[in-house]
């Protein structure tokens, strides 16, 4: 059994793998302040909650955008396990072709996701993340990484609207009844929550007017589940991209 570790901006998945399958998924809050210490305890209970034993696992694997955090997963991996983990990083095997200035400035994530992908769907593929930020990526039919946008995430864009503007509460992430607001509230709800959707339709259609063909669209992120439902264009909703994206890099890069 392989332990798969993911870790974002606001939240870190963790999962374990047993014959590529994902056996389990749990969720806790990125915290920049937690100490090795801290992590391995949470480690600890997610596996006891999940009833899997620390003698079962075999390796572990980890992704992360938040370099502080990995230091402190790292070791607390090590302590909890005894095993140093493979992290994914410049060097390792993805199968990609990425077609950027820098291929290193790619964010470990969306090479994960990239690589799940394509495990799962057929090029061309447009993958969509929608966590902290909302990063758009684009496959083309050759399966080369040709890159994508980088855009504002829904809960930031609340948050600063919100904080930035002295009569505009805080909100919850509905969907707006209407694109045309009634309230304050409602106006808020459609140009964060339907704005987004629209963004996405947008940017999609863009993007398929420079690759010259349909792509097949995938999104994952905890936020994208409630945008969805108001694109107009079909795009399938996988949650566990990532933790799918680490297992098959593991299979390929693992020694033996």
């Amino acid at each position: 059994m392989i332990l798969a570790i993911d870790i974002g901006n606001s939240n870190i998945v963790i999962g374990c793998i047993e014959n590529g399958a994902i056996q389990n998924e749990t969720r806790i809050a990125t915290d920049l302040v937690k100490t090795s210490d801290q992590y391995c305890f949470d480690l600890k209970n997610m596996l006891s909650l999940s009833d899997v034993p620390v003698s079962r696992l075999e390796d572990v694997i980890i992704s992360s955008v938040v370099p502080p955090v990995l230091n402190s997963m790292r070791t607390a991996v090590l302590k909890l396990t005894g095993k140093k983990p493979f992290v994914v990083g410049p060097g390792i095997k993805t199968g990609l072709n990425i077609l950027l200035d820098n291929p290193q400035q790619v964010g470990s994530d969306l090479i994960v996701a990239a690589v799940a992908a394509l495990r799962e769907y057929t090029p061309p593929l447009i993958l969509i993340d929608m966590g902290t930020a909302t990063t758009i990526s684009v496959i083309n039919k050759d399966r080369a990484y040709l890159g994508g946008c980088i855009c504002p995430g829904v809960r930031i864009s609340a948050e600063a609207l919100s904080s930035r503007a002295a009569l505009l509460p805080g909100i919850n992430l509905d969907q707006p009844r209407r694109a045309i607001g009634k309230n304050t509230t409602d106006c808020m709800r459609s140009g964060i929550m339907l704005g987004a959707a629209c963004m996405l339709d947008g940017m999609i259609e863009r993007m398929e007017q420079e690759l010259g063909e349909r792509a097949t669209v995938v999104a994952t992120g905890g936020i994208a589940r409630f945008v969805l439902p108001m694109c107009r264009r079909e795009i399938a909703y996988d949650r566990n991209l990532l933790l799918k994206g680490l297992a098959v890099l593991y299979q390929m890069n693992r020694k033996g």
